[in-house]
């Protein structure tokens, strides 16, 4: 099989406002995939919808070839799914290792332990005893997305990650996605940075105001100005 994740349909509410209009996508096995839109256009909606924080009301997501509507989602991310939410959750008052170690997923082994964290994320080693909350946002984020890798993930969900980010640590960022993809680690991304989902992408679907309303590979949307002006307003 080759695809990782299937998004077929979803129509997902808060109480009763209608927020995400049958959107339907697929991520293939191994690959890039960005979700990109203006703020408020679905977006992190999805990425809950898709790890069952937000369930479906209708449509399915199927990962792995198995349908996890209905599962509580810790389940999602015991079969492979982690999330890398946009406002990080840290837990500020532990200390970074504390953080690390409460990433790990029953049932889940795999590549990504203590060692190879820090081997990957040398500033967590140099801070492996410091209190979290006390790190810069972009520490937060490195924090974030190696507690996430912790859990030994097939599929990787980064919803957000370069907002409020540096460009010094943007391109940290980059290179840090794009050594996790040539392990093998298929990843969903969420995106309003163009320049940063150009850089690590295979291929693009835009959302807006909960419809899919483009779907291409990164080439043609790098080449596709009349649709970057209309949906993301650049």
């Amino acid at each position: 099989m080759n695809e990782t994740l299937l998004v077929q349909n979803i129509h997902s509410y808060y109480g009763k406002s209608h927020i995400l209009f049958g959107v339907d996508f697929s991520v293939k096995k191994g690959e890039t995939f960005c979700l990109m839109g203006r703020n408020g256009a679905g977006k992190t909606t999805t990425f809950k919808s898709i790890v069952m924080l937000v369930p479906p009301k209708e449509g399915k997501v199927i990962f792995n070839g198995k349908e996890i509507n209905g599962l509580k989602p810790y389940h999602a991310a015991r079969l492979g799914i982690g999330l890398v939410p946009e406002d990080r959750r840290i837990f500020g008052d532990l200390s970074v290792k504390d953080n690390l170690l409460l990433g790990t997923s029953s049932g889940r082994h795999g590549y990504w332990n203590l060692e190879q964290i820090y081997t990957y994320f040398p500033i967590l080693l140099d801070y492996q005893d410091k209190q979290a909350g006390t790190m810069s946002g972009g520490e937060q984020q490195m924090l974030t997305i190696a507690r996430t890798l912790m859990g030994n993930p097939e599929i990787l969900l980064l919803d957000e990650p370069t907002e409020g980010l540096s460009p010094v640590m943007v391109k940290v960022l980059k290179d840090l996605v794009l050594k996790i993809k040539e392990m093998g680690t298929t990843i969903l991304l969420s995106e309003q940075n163009i320049k940063f989902c150009m850089a690590v992408a295979d291929r693009v679907v835009i959302i807006d105001k909960g419809h899919i309303v483009y779907e291409a590979d990164a080439e043609t949307f790098r080449q596709d100005d009349d649709v970057k002006k209309k949906y993301l307003a650049v």
